[in-house]
């Protein structure tokens, strides 16, 4: 039963973290068809974020605020991973709409060219964030100790989750990106502009993936190179659940850190990993679209 319970508790936080990266990538994807590979780098600008404003309480905060940083880190990895975002669309992505090949290319270099600035501000060698001290030791549950820094990521994916989903579905700006999202071109006929849903739509992705940066710092050290580990899952995610679909992706994110748990557990992790690529790719055979498919009137 213990055991049952740790690979299940496992399962979903790898889930979560999953669902934390691939939310800002499903709905960008979703909506311009971009194949961003800069996404990684956008995490890792969270994460860098957050070990900057650490490193600012250490040294002009006092001791006893010192568990606070953590708690404005967030915001603020969202907003420089947004402002970024921002600036990356309006001067490289915005040109390159209806090319994905030409945006994937684009983005990859933008990609090496934000690991080298990070090298060259902080370093080659990884750096550790301390974790505050509200988000150490663990809870039992069951005679099973939970870490409690899994279970503030689980929180915060929900949260996240349901800020993202009340945004799409009950605020006006949130219809517009669906109304883009389901048919471009009737939205633009209605008076909807699109430059700016686009614009909008990249910077809250780009700072969701700020978010992802700074839940990865208190899992361990962080590096130029930490975005390029969840990359290729994060779009593994997108696409299993479905372009576009919120929805898919937590289902996506989910069976994915379950799978993988359960795979790794049988065998080991490189076994793991290639057992869960096969598994995708037998699933994409069945289901192309994903678990979920965008309704569209559009005739293409």
């Amino acid at each position: 039963m213990e055991a049952l319970l740790i690979q299940a508790f496992n399962g979903i936080s790898l889930g979560s973290i999953l669902l934390l990266i691939a939310l800002g990538l499903a709905i960008t994807f979703g909506l311009m068809k971009v194949i961003n590979m800069a996404h990684g780098e956008l995490i890792m600008i969270g994460a860098y974020t957050t070990y900057v404003v650490q490193s600012i309480f250490t040294q002009y905060i006092p001791a006893h605020l010192f568990d606070l940083y953590f708690v404005l880190a967030i915001p603020i990895a969202f907003i420089v991973a947004a402002l970024i975002g921002m600036l990356l669309e309006y001067t490289i992505i915005r040109h390159l709409y209806g090319r994905p090949l030409d945006s994937l290319l684009a983005t990859f270099g933008v990609g090496l060219i934000l690991q080298q600035t990070a090298r060259s501000i902080f370093g080659a060698p990884n750096v550790g964030v301390e974790a505050p001290s509200f988000l150490r030791g663990g809870v039992e549950v069951m005679s099973v100790t939970l870490p409690v820094s899994r279970l503030f990521i689980i929180a915060l994916v929900l949260v996240c989750f349901a800020i993202l989903s009340f945004y799409l579905y009950k605020t006006n700006n949130g219809r517009k990106i669906r109304a883009v999202m389901q048919n471009r071109q009737m939205a633009m006929c209605v008076g909807i502009s699109t430059r700016r849903v686009d614009a909008t739509t990249f910077a809250i992705g780009a700072g969701i993936a700020g978010i992802a940066g700074a839940a990865l710092t208190l899992i361990g050290p962080i590096g130029p190179t930490i975005g390029t580990f969840y990359i290729v899952d994060a779009f593994m995610v997108v696409v299993v659940g479905g372009v576009g679909m919120l929805v898919g992706t937590v289902a996506g994110a989910m069976g994915i850190g379950v799978f993988n748990t359960v795979f790794e557990y049988w065998t080991n992790a490189s076994m793991g990993k290639v057992l869960i690529f096969a598994l995708i790719v037998l699933f994409l055979q069945w289901r192309p679209s994903g678990m979920f498919s965008l309704r569209t009137r559009s005739l293409d």
